[in-house]
């Protein structure tokens, strides 16, 4: 391994202050080259409502965007990554600096790919993902020099816990399936339900919550184990898009079944532990979670769930990361 490296990541927003599942997917990655013995930074380049000065997690800097100062870190670097809407910019701060670029690309998006050809690597959260990126690419010859698959890290032993007796969805965005989930709490009384606000969309939450459900707030990664998974018996994702289902994996990782609309993401996630279900269908969602609260059958789903999340260990991704971002500073030199 080369000796440490600055590794500089341009984002809009970051944890514990914004908690979508592409910021955690990010900030495991930036983690595990910590834990190598780089230097690793944040600068924020939107306001937040967080912290308003530099603080660490997890062995990262972050820095607010009041507190940042990325045009100095930014050409001091030995790497700088971006995502989402920032990667146009970032590589373009990379071409005039001189410092190689990558960009985490979160979803099948057209711009996505487009900005990402701009990088000296892609790195794709799927392998459909990618699969959409080379057809992409394929029409327009924008090929990125180099690509990498790292699906979003689940580390499990931050995630386990023993599971509750709650059917939950994780972020109430119409998109994510929160109509759905306030038409099962209505059309199942005698089942107790736990929803949580997300870090994005509107949240549909009724005027008069129902007797048998809860609303938490928007939750950090650091306390989903506690406040969400210890309560959950069964995780509900009715997402109209999902590129992966990072809160799927999560769940699974202590034997919590998933039940799931099956987009490309969520069926390459769950995989075989997953339980399909069309979101437009409610009584097919009724009868699954009926079908899953019965003791044998929650077993029996239970066991696959710990199954895949073992499948899905992210020590070899992480590992594949680190290499594919030390390879790109080396071939600087």
């Amino acid at each position: 391994m080369p000796g440490p490296l600055r590794v500089v990541a341009r984002v809009h927003g970051y944890p514990p202050d914004h908690n979508a599942g592409a910021e955690w997917m990010l900030h495991t990655m930036l983690r595990s080259l910590a834990e190598r013995g780089h230097q690793v930074e944040v600068h924020l380049h939107r306001y937040g409502a967080g912290l308003p000065g530099r603080y660490d997690l997890d062995g990262v800097s972050v820095y607010p965007l009041q507190a940042s100062e990325f045009p100095r870190a930014g050409r001091a670097a030995d790497v700088l990554v971006g995502h989402l809407e920032g990667v146009p910019a970032l590589a373009a701060y990379g071409r005039t600096w001189g410092v190689p670029t990558v960009a985490v690309v979160h979803n099948t998006h057209a711009p996505s790919f487009e900005a990402a050809a701009g990088c000296d690597l892609a790195v794709y959260n799927a392998r459909w993902t990618r699969a959409e990126a080379d057809d992409y690419y394929g029409r327009f010859d924008l090929t990125p020099p180099a690509e990498l698959v790292v699906r979003p890290p689940v580390l499990a032993a931050d995630y386990t816990t023993t599971p509750g007796d709650r059917v939950a969805l994780v972020n109430l965005y119409e998109d994510k399936g929160g109509s759905l989930f306030w038409d099962l709490a209505r059309r199942m009384p005698d089942v107790q339900f736990l929803g949580v606000r997300g870090a994005y969309g509107e949240q549909v939450v009724p005027a008069r919550v129902p007797d048998n459900a809860e609303v938490l707030p928007q939750t950090p990664g650091g306390q989903m184990r506690e406040r969400v998974y210890a309560r959950s018996r069964i995780v509900l994702m009715p997402s109209s898009y999902e590129s992966w289902g990072r809160v799927g994996v999560e769940a699974m990782a202590s034997g919590i079944p998933v039940i799931a609309h099956p987009t490309p993401g969520l069926a390459e996630s769950l995989g075989a532990a997953g339980v399909f279900a069309d979101r437009d269908d409610p009584e097919a969602w009724e009868a699954e979670i009926r079908r899953l609260l019965a003791p044998k059958a929650w077993a029996a789903a239970s066991k696959k769930a710990k199954a895949r999340s073992a499948e899905l260990d992210p020590a070899p991704d992480l590992a594949a990361w680190c290499e594919a971002v030390e390879d790109l500073a080396a071939r600087r030199e």
